[in-house]
């Protein structure tokens, strides 16, 4: 278990190096070097901005407005952290921004409702659906630290120590954050699953 531990986190690591050194490449005027980076990072970039705006709906025009975001900053990374560490602050602060924004001047559409219309598109035969919707909704419980450290370190991927960086915070009070959150959504998950789920 260790060893696998071991090489996971040598694997991590290799593709941080990478996706740092496309980002430097890209910041000296490398296309193909920009194209590696956002296709790396895309993915992790769209599972954090929905997650965290909670909105489906805008997370591919906020996974684009971070990239736009970061190629418009882009000169000014020096690879001092992880081109992931850094990509997910921006992130962060484009979905920040976007609350703000939305909180301002609410959207007025006539279009359904975008959860309605997603659960009735939903093949609701697919083994663990049910159990990933109720997941997202307990994770939405979750005080905001704790729901985002989990998010960050067992989503998208991230180590404590990067995790720790992301937020400015000891690596201490990361695990402590993550234990709890998981503790809590052990805990709720039982509760969703009815009185006999212990004995089960």
């Amino acid at each position: 278990m260790t060893s696998v531990l071991f090489a996971a986190r040598a694997d991590r690591a290799r593709a941080d190096a990478s996706v740092t050194a496309w980002a430097l490449a890209a910041r000296g005027g490398d296309p193909d070097a920009a194209d590696h980076f956002v296709r790396a990072l895309h993915g992790d970039v769209l599972r954090y901005v929905t997650h965290l705006s909670g909105d489906p709906q805008t997370a591919h025009d906020l996974t684009q407005d971070t990239f736009a975001r970061a190629f418009g900053s882009l000169h000014r990374f020096e690879g001092r952290a992880s081109a992931r560490v850094w990509l997910l602050s921006i992130a962060r602060r484009a979905v920040a921004d976007s609350l703000r924004r939305t909180a301002v001047r609410p959207r007025i559409t006539d279009v359904t409702d975008w959860q309605t219309a997603v659960e009735h598109n939903q093949p609701f035969g697919l083994p663990g659906f049910e159990e990933g919707v109720v997941l997202l909704d307990i994770l939405e419980t979750l005080p905001a630290e704790r729901r985002e450290a989990f998010l960050l370190t067992q989503i998208v991927g991230l180590s404590y120590e990067e995790a720790a960086s992301f937020f400015g915070c000891p690596v201490g009070t990361v695990r402590s954050r993550v234990s709890r959150a998981r503790a809590t959504l052990e805990r709720l998950l039982q509760e969703a699953d009815g009185p006999d789920a212990g004995a089960a």
